[in-house]
């Protein structure tokens, strides 16, 4: 799994493309490990390179992940359906008052993001978080076919 938070910064909450593309995407599309190097929010720089090495799936995880330059390079996309509002306030609650004002300028970056570049309507799945578990239902972008496990559980997704 690689998320998002190890490659945008401060100074490119969205801007990385360029480099998620030639550190990870295009390497491990050769069957290479790709390397990247992670972002420590707290210093404000970024670390020593961590291996990614290839495997039958990774999982990106994160805002932005289902933008316009990465869709070709995706075999499926996912969507958390959740409220801003509430993702807003786990990330406030997450990072704390040290954080405040990032929060203030990320809320600004996110929407422009979206309204430049939506990701919601490309989305093979819709997930909502449920009391146990998650619901998957079929996204904007197509429909699951029952070939595709996409829960981790045993049967099908639990009914919010």
């Amino acid at each position: 799994m690689l998320h998002l938070d190890d490659i945008a910064s401060h100074d490119e909450l969205f801007g990385w493309t360029g480099r998620l593309l030639a550190q990870v995407i295009e390497p491990l599309g050769r069957g290479e490990t790709a390397h990247y190097a992670p972002y420590d929010w707290h210093t404000r720089r970024f670390g020593p390179p961590r291996a990614l090495p290839p495997e039958p799936v990774i999982l990106l995880e994160g805002v932005g992940a289902g933008r316009r330059a990465l869709r070709p390079h995706l075999a499926h996309l996912l969507w958390m359906e959740l409220p801003h509002e509430e993702s807003w306030t786990r990330g406030r609650s997450r990072d704390g008052e040290e954080q405040r004002e990032f929060w203030e300028g990320w809320v600004r970056a996110e929407h422009e993001h979206f309204t430049e570049d939506p990701s919601r309507p490309f989305a093979d799945l819709l997930v909502r978080q449920c009391e146990k578990g998650y619901e998957t239902i079929p996204g904007p972008a197509g429909t699951v076919g029952p070939d595709q496990n996409v829960t981790h559980g045993d049967g099908p997704s639990a009914m919010c």
